[in-house]
């Protein structure tokens, strides 16, 4: 009897181990598939050294302090030689990568598993989401399949190829850590994050499913030391496709724009307008005669579907807007008033450059609002036209209830809400109403060439010295 039940034992043991073994990925048979279709990209670029300190650029402090010092010198150029990676979409030699992979190369050479090598020329490049498309000579070659990323779920496992340190055809593996993450002035793309390592010269490479099938291109890592620490980003496929059939058509990429500036809803500024969570992408500014303005929407409405898709976030919207087609017309649901208010926007075009500056000017008249912590000053005619507003209240410094709601010395207070600021009183008379029920109030403000809504709690209004 002791000997069946510890021959029971020892089978349950080895039943056990092998279900742990079986739960880990076999990526082998994934790597021999489709690892032939993953390339290395090497890139030559002529660089000019006017004197400075190599690998600083020219506008470093170092460069202008040692040209200042030293002797001058005739400028001098030199061969900076960069690596990456890739992977072929068709058989006649595109491939994607990276736009910052191959950005500014004099020579683009890819080479292949079978050590072929080839000249590459680029196709086109959009610096926005970071996407190149790039093209050999050549037949016949190996494909990737490419995936949906929608379908990814967090806690998937996920497998990277590519040429970190000039390493080729490294494999390395890890899992989805987290889906949708907008980086801090990346809103065009909702990256993929994992934990799979990721190197310099990783870039531009594919990240796969356990299927074998692509579901993003290797972009980013959050670094502090320059090399893998966990956290590692990919772009999302259907991004990059889009990207390279606009590039392979039209040698650029064509956006949608709305003409809006618009702000991340927090708790305070949901409950100040009625919401029951923080939802949707807040309106804090129009562009005068754009896309949103032309539809009827106003500052201070919280854009919560466009297209038919749910807006949960401003980032969100960012992406959607971009991805529709200039010229069509979308319907566009907002929360105005307490209540859902359904328009339609007729898309606009994204130029390829933005310039969002606006310079900002003090006045030398000072008040304090109410007091609840806020120096405000009016703004010269001059000034105002200068800024294309008719009227604001320039922040001169904060302390007590606005310093803790976030205004910050500078800011041009231009609105209340979805009313326009158009005098001094106005705002001063908003406080002290506004004191009685301890409202939260929501400051409409001009900062550093764009619009946001700052949510002012007046149930906090004693001044703070």
């Amino acid at each position: 009897m002791k000997q069946l039940l510890a021959s029971s034992l020892l089978l349950l043991a080895s039943v056990a181990s092998a279900r742990a073994a079986s739960a880990l990925p076999d990526v082998a048979g994934l790597v021999e598939r489709e690892g032939t279709a993953v390339v290395n990209i090497s890139t030559t670029q002529t660089v000019v050294n006017n004197g400075g300190a190599p690998g600083l650029s020219e506008d470093d402090s170092l460069n202008e302090l040692l040209r200042r010092f030293q002797p001058r010198q005739q400028p001098r150029e030199f061969q900076a030689k960069s690596l990456g990676s890739g992977f072929i979409i068709s058989g006649d030699g595109y491939i994607m990568t990276n736009a910052h992979v191959v950005g500014n190369a004099d020579e683009i050479t890819v080479k292949l598993t079978d050590k072929r090598e080839y000249k590459a020329k680029v196709i086109g490049s959009d610096e926005r989401t970071d996407v190149a498309l790039i093209k050999i000579e050549a037949k016949s070659l190996p494909i990737v399949r490419m995936g949906d990323p929608e379908h990814l779920r967090v806690g998937e496992w996920v497998v990277a190829i590519g040429s970190p340190f000039g390493f080729d055809n490294t494999v390395t593996s890890g899992i989805v850590s987290a889906k949708g993450r907008f980086l801090p002035d990346e809103n065009f793309v909702p990256f993929i994050q994992t934990d799979a390592a990721i190197n310099p010269g990783n870039s531009g490479g594919p990240l796969f499913n356990m299927n074998g099938e692509v579901v993003g291109i290797n972009s980013q890592i959050y670094s502090r030391t320059g090399g893998f620490m966990g956290l590692s980003f990919a772009i999302p496929i259907d991004v990059a496709l889009d990207v390279s059939k606009q590039l392979k058509e039209k040698g650029k990429v064509t956006r949608g724009r709305l003409g809006v500036n618009v702000q991340e809803m927090s708790r305070e500024l949901a409950e100040s307008f009625g919401l029951v969570k923080p939802q949707g992408a807040l309106i804090s500014g129009l562009e005068k005669d754009g896309p949103a303005d032309k539809a009827g929407i106003q500052p201070s409405d919280i854009i919560t579907k466009f297209d038919g898709k749910p807006v949960n976030a401003a980032g969100d919207l960012v992406r959607l807007v971009a991805g529709s087609r200039p010229g069509n017309q979308v319907a566009v649901e907002v929360w105005r008033n307490k209540g859902v208010k359904a328009l339609s926007v007729v898309v606009g075009e994204l130029p390829e450059q933005l310039d969002g500056s606006a310079k900002r000017s003090r006045s030398k008249q000072n008040a304090n609002v109410g007091q609840v912590g806020l120096l405000v000053g009016e703004l010269t005619p001059v000034q105002r036209k200068q800024l294309n507003i008719e009227y604001g209240l320039v922040v001169q410094a904060t302390h007590g209830a606005a310093a803790k709601a976030g205004v910050q010395a500078g800011d041009i207070i231009v609105g209340i809400g979805n009313q326009n600021l158009t005098s001094y009183q106005q705002l001063a008379k908003a406080i002290e109403d506004g004191k009685t029920t301890n409202a939260i109030l929501n400051l409409r403000i001009f900062r550093s060439g764009g619009y946001l809504f700052v949510p002012l709690k007046l149930s906090q209004s004693k001044a703070d010295d």
